[in-house]
């Protein structure tokens, strides 16, 4: 039998996590609201005058090292090393990985102690304090889990975050996980654009793809050379000021 377990943060409702992104959101609607005919609103960069952007990103590869690396890393395991950089099926890879947790006998638990000694990628910090200071709202949208990534996204100064959780066995073991929704960095950002903001997107890996091709602009952050060669209408950054500049054109 399997139980969702808040292994990180137990009393602390997954709606309450959202909470900061609901008052973001309303502040920002209420801040920049739509100008009646023949008033100039003021937005946040010089000439965005018609649709106020945000800014959508990718987690693992864009502001933090791959966690399942650094699990690999850990338990000297490459099976473990496998991400969405090589296998495109999400479920697959996933399915995939929980079989190798459990004949290696690695909980959750053990996972977490891994994660608690990592740090974000070196300057990534700086630079989404940077983007925070230009766009009204800036969003994380990952694959990852809240099991996992919370106490990175503290490192970050608490963004906001958009990302699935695990179901959890009575021993500790992994048993599953729970998708927010299908493909759903495609769909938030699509879901922005419907409430009247203009979205400017980042990330690194195929499961970023369908988030890039919605947004209004798409870059491409330190892909491998597969993804980069075969997707080259997205543009290309290879660093933190390059990725600021294509982000805030």
């Amino acid at each position: 039998m399997s139980v969702l377990l808040d292994t990180r943060f137990p009393k602390l409702s997954r709606t309450l996590v959202l909470l900061p992104f609901r008052h973001m959101l309303e502040t920002a609607l209420a801040t920049h609201a739509v100008p009646s005919a023949g008033i100039e609103c003021s937005p946040i960069n010089p000439g965005r005058i018609d649709t106020m952007q945000i800014c959508c990103l990718d987690l693992e590869g864009v502001l933090l090292p791959e966690i399942w690396i650094a699990v690999a890393d850990h338990f000297h395991n490459d099976d473990l090393r496998l991400t969405t950089r090589d296998i495109s099926d999400y479920d697959q890879l996933m399915q995939y990985r929980l079989k190798i947790l459990r004949k290696n006998r690695i909980r959750l638990a053990d996972i977490q102690g891994i994660i608690e000694g990592m740090k974000p990628l070196p300057g990534a910090k700086a630079f989404l304090d940077d983007l925070r200071r230009d766009f009204p709202v800036v969003v994380l949208l990952s694959d990852t889990y809240y099991e996992f990534a919370m106490p990175l996204i503290r490192k970050l100064g608490n963004p906001t975050l958009l990302c699935n959780w695990l179901t959890v066995s009575r021993s500790g073991y992994i048993s599953g996980y729970v998708l927010r929704q299908k493909d759903g960095k495609r769909k938030a950002v699509k879901a922005f654009k419907g409430i009247g903001f203009g979205v400017v997107a980042a990330g690194d890996s195929y499961n970023d793809l369908s988030m890039l091709r919605t947004a209004d602009r798409g870059v491409l952050f330190n892909p491998p050379d597969a993804i980069a060669g075969r997707y080259p209408t997205f543009p290309v950054a290879r660093d933190y000021p390059t990725l600021a500049r294509l982000l805030k054109q």
